[in-house]
């Protein structure tokens, strides 16, 4: 008996972290912005009605919450007050079944471009150094910050190792407060840097490369660092986005093409672009991510430009263009990454105000819908048990049904004048994850 005892507490305290479905990063299990099916979601709810735990946070932060097995794991910041006069990045686990702060700790080295002395938290008033979201593993939680900071702990808060990518390549050329979150594929860390090649605000190295960085996920040492060519200009150079694995491959979107690399070497295996044709267009960041469904990877080009549906490679055929939305205007996103869910692409338009389910196969509109208020909606849609859950900068949320668009719940779970909230909503085992700019959510 006492052997058979042992078995089960060996065998299934192993899988502890598997007995949840999991959000390991911030699009989710598949990459893709949906959970796993396992269960029914709520659909009603407000700051009053259906809530958990709610936790008071120290500061704002745009990343996403992660979830894995019993933990949830955030990255933050921490205003000056009277207890704590430094500003900090910090990182923290709580307890996803009361909301327990486990551990939190001050992640961020102070590095600041120029200065050193940690004094600020961000470079512009949009944004933080906290925006991008942490990654997870059943023995790792890394953390990126916007400064370059890059902290690798246990899932009880060691610190097992970190280091400053400014301070290992090179202070960031960027317009904006730098934001990519990183990616854990088969046991290594990746981390894009893509950005332009001259100091902009007298910040950054003159002819700067863009590179993608492979890393050791237990010591945190460079595996590899491939450097990734454009004929982008300026601000043009510079993507917000995230690696996304696809069919063994790791594709990466910026500097106005889409490319493919291989896992081992970062070695590009295949290209397509460009959407700013004869690279006219010298203020054309790119903050959406890439999105695989059917055969398709969508992108979305900046500013009101189109999107793309790009069929990669197959059967000896070269990468090519399945159909974009040249000629419907409504259809673009500058800021959202698009959702894939249920064989559709749901598409986020923070610049038309409204969502749309889209065909992969040929780009067709099913349904549109237009969105509430007078803020933005520029958090990254997700998706489960029949229903689409979005965000605006105010933190209010909509829910709506994935089949045909209808609103099933609107809730407002900011503070009356919040703005630039741009969490995603966090999906798992039966639970939402909402942040705000004050708070986080667990509602069931």
């Amino acid at each position: 008996m006492k052997f058979l005892k042992l078995f089960f507490f060996l065998f299934f305290g192993s899988l502890s972290t598997n007995l949840f479905a999991d959000w390991p990063n911030w699009r989710g299990p598949h990459f893709n912005g949906s959970a796993v099916e396992d269960g029914s979601y709520p659909a009603k709810f407000s700051k009053t009605e259906n809530i958990k735990w709610m936790v008071d946070l120290q500061g704002p932060s745009a990343s996403t919450p992660i979830v894995l097995g019993d933990r949830v794991f955030l990255s933050g910041t921490q205003l000056a007050s009277g207890k704590n006069p430094n500003p900090a990045l910090i990182a923290m686990c709580l307890d996803r079944n009361n909301g327990k702060v486990l551990w939190s700790k001050k992640a961020g080295s102070g590095y600041q471009p120029g200065s050193g002395d940690g004094s600020t938290l961000q470079l512009d008033s949009r944004s933080n150094y906290s925006s991008p979201s942490p990654v997870v593993s059943e023995k790792h939680a890394v953390f990126f910050y916007g400064n370059g900071d890059l902290v690798c702990f246990d899932l009880h808060g060691k610190i097992l190792w970190q280091r400053n990518i400014q301070r290992d390549y090179g202070d960031f050329c960027f317009q904006w407060t730098f934001s990519a979150s990183p990616l854990l594929y088969n046991g290594q860390l990746y981390l894009p840097i893509l950005q332009r090649d001259e100091k902009v605000h007298n910040r950054g190295l003159e002819g700067a490369e863009s590179f993608l960085l492979c890393m050791d996920l237990s010591t945190g040492n460079t595996i590899w660092k491939h450097t990734r060519n454009t004929p982008a200009r300026k601000e043009s150079r510079e993507a917000f986005s995230t690696i996304i694995p696809h069919q063994g491959n790791l594709i990466v979107v910026g500097g106005d093409f889409l490319t493919a690399h291989r896992p081992n070497d970062g070695q590009e295996i295949w290209r397509w672009g460009t959407w700013n044709t004869g690279h006219k267009q010298e203020w054309w960041r790119l903050v959406p991510s890439p999105v695989f469904g059917l055969g398709k990877i969508l992108v979305c080009a900046p500013k009101n430009a189109p999107v793309y549906a790009v069929s990669p490679p197959q059967s000896g055929q070269g990468v090519s263009l399945s159909w974009s939305t040249s000629n419907n205007k409504d259809l673009t996103s500058d800021v959202p990454t698009p959702l894939f869910y249920n064989d559709h692409f749901f598409v986020l338009s923070d610049l038309r105000k409204n969502l749309t389910q889209v065909n992969p196969a040929d780009g067709s509109v099913n349904w549109k819908i237009d969105l509430p208020g007078k803020y933005k909606w520029r958090s990254s849609p997700t998706a489960v048990d029949g229903k689409i859950y979005l965000m605006n900068h105010n933190a209010e949320v909509l829910v709506v049904s994935a089949s045909d668009g209808k609103v099933l719940n609107s809730a407002k779970m900011g503070d009356a004048y919040d703005d630039q909230t741009r969490s995603s909503i966090a999906l798992s085992d039966g639970e939402l994850f909402i942040r705000t700019n004050k708070k986080l959510y667990c509602i069931q």
